[in-house]
């Protein structure tokens, strides 16, 4: 069976046009080696029809556990897979030829050629994509995606134990978003890089690179990172980058985590992006409360009927629209108004910043500017704009960049915890876990369950809370107040050079 195997993978890889027929012989024996064969039967032909090429890997793989050439625990599994699909992925050079030949064609022919690749050599986890768990909430500001996330394999015990007895880090690569990744082979605690590769490109006279995300929560969920190891810093260079990528790629969007510890990302240590072809519903949110930057005659302002505090900025002229984000931002940095907990410093520690996205509409550019604030109190020592304690059963992660836009990325551990809830709902047996209790009996009081209806009653619910999410992030609540306090801002930087107020809502 294994030397079947051996064959079916070389012939896919052969028809697929991935091996050249001068080289079949070479990857072949480069696969032996890989698995710990040390020859192949003579007269095995291929299969007909050829199998699936994920499967046909795992029986590889598994052969290699058989024979004991690695250990059965998920790293060791992942960097032979990963080395594994190396054997059928071009070397970078060639990669990027084509990609930027194709892209003189049109930037989708490239990116969709670079997406299919990353698919087709395992690299992004489609496999392990198709376990999330993904319903649609509709509210008044648009249908939230909501997602269990499931994609990322849990270590089991086994791989805990043998990754505590490893080196946590050889120092190289520096992070997991350094350029160094690419063909890396990974140990117990860096995960597998050998079929991982990375396309570069110019970005306002800084060298990048653009991959695909293996545990994609979006079509195409690519990331933008900077060759240089630099930690994340939103600035009026971040606006001209953003606006840059999009006009390289005007059928992605791109954003940025903000720069800051709670509000940010979960790698503020190395300046990325994330983009993509997905479009999310904040991005099909109007505008609330037009408002005029007389200084910036070529660029459309307003704010955004969203439950976080978004301004939306539009023009076709990158100058301007640049300039106008600069100087929100540079006022957003230190404003506060007391009245609303807004503060933008304590203790010499600044909480303001801003989660800036980036697309092309209609001929137009498009900045959406997301008021971000990190500080903590006793009452809220998670953060006073992140999930609150009594939504935390559901979220108490960071919200992110794909979080602001409308896509809930919920904990795999909510699977189970759901499961029980409903077996509560339904009075069944059940192992209801505690931080779940108040929530169900308000369902339970509330709500009519029937078998029929308590998954779609769960699912609903869960949606409201991550809206509620989204409205705890906000700092200007959706409340006249709020509202109020939102358009004191904007009044204080809509002034033109001479000084005169020029700011005003429609």
């Amino acid at each position: 069976m294994i030397d079947q195997s051996v064959t079916d993978f070389i012939q896919i890889g052969y028809q697929n046009q991935e091996i050249h027929p001068l080289d079949v012989l070479l990857t072949q024996n480069q696969l032996l080696a890989l698995i710990g064969k040390q020859a192949l039967a003579s007269g095995i032909k291929a299969s007909t029809p050829l199998p699936n090429r994920l499967e046909t890997m795992d029986s590889l793989v598994d052969y290699a556990v058989q024979e004991k050439v690695i250990g059965n625990n998920e790293a060791e599994r992942d960097i032979l897979s990963a080395k594994i699909m190396n054997l059928i992925t071009p070397l970078p050079s060639e990669i990027n030829r084509t990609f930027w030949e194709l892209y003189q064609e049109s930037p989708i022919a490239a990116t969709t050629y670079f997406y299919h690749l990353s698919q087709e050599n395992n690299y992004i986890k489609t496999r392990a994509i198709e376990k999330n768990i993904k319903f649609i909430k509709s509210t008044v500001f648009g249908d939230l995606e909501i997602t269990i996330n499931l994609s990322k394999p849990e270590k089991d015990p086994k791989q805990i134990a043998l990754a505590k007895t490893a080196p946590a880090s050889f120092g190289y690569p520096t992070c997991l978003l350094c350029m160094e990744n690419e063909g890396y082979e990974g140990h117990l605690n860096h995960p597998a890089r050998s079929n991982h590769r990375i396309i570069r490109l110019p970005l306002t006279n800084e060298n990048w690179g653009l991959q695909y995300s293996p545990y994609a929560y979006y079509e195409e969920h690519c990331i933008f990172l900077s060759q240089e190891h630099k930690p994340m810093k939103l600035e009026k260079a971040t606006f001209t980058k953003l606006l840059s990528i999009v006009e390289q790629f005007p059928h992605y969007f791109v954003g940025s985590n903000a720069d800051l510890p709670i509000v940010g990302g979960s790698i503020l240590s190395h300046d990325h992006y994330q983009g993509g072809r997905h479009t999310f519903a904040m991005a099909e949110a109007p505008i609330d409360f037009p408002f005029a930057l007389t200084d910036y005659p070529s660029v459309e302002a307003g704010l955004v009927k969203w439950p976080m505090s978004v301004i939306r900025l539009r023009s076709s002229n990158q100058t301007e629209l640049v300039e106008a984000a600069t100087l929100i931002l540079d006022q957003w940095r230190f404003y506060s108004d007391e009245s609303v907990a807004i503060f933008a410093e304590t203790n010499g520690e600044l909480h303001n910043t801003i989660t800036p996205i980036a697309r092309y509409k209609k001929d137009q550019y498009e900045l959406d500017l997301v008021l971000r604030n990190n500080r903590t109190t006793q009452q809220y020592p998670d953060g006073i704009f992140h999930p609150h304690q009594d939504v935390q059963h559901i979220k108490k992660e960071n919200i992110g960049l794909i979080e602001v836009m409308g896509l809930a990325i919920l904990p795999p551990r909510l699977k189970k915890e759901l499961s029980e809830v409903e077996h509560y709902l339904l009075d069944e047996p059940h192992q209801l876990d505690i931080s779940h209790q108040k929530w169900a009996d308000e369902l339970k009081r509330t709500k009519k369950i029937t078998k029929e209806t308590v998954g779609e009653i769960i699912e609903d619910a869960v949606g409201s809370v991550f809206l509620r999410v989204l409205e705890d992030a906000g700092v200007y609540k959706q409340t006249t107040e709020g509202k109020a306090a939102f358009k004191r801002f904007i009044n204080s930087f809509a002034h033109s050079k001479g000084g005169e107020k020029i700011g005003h809502f429609s």
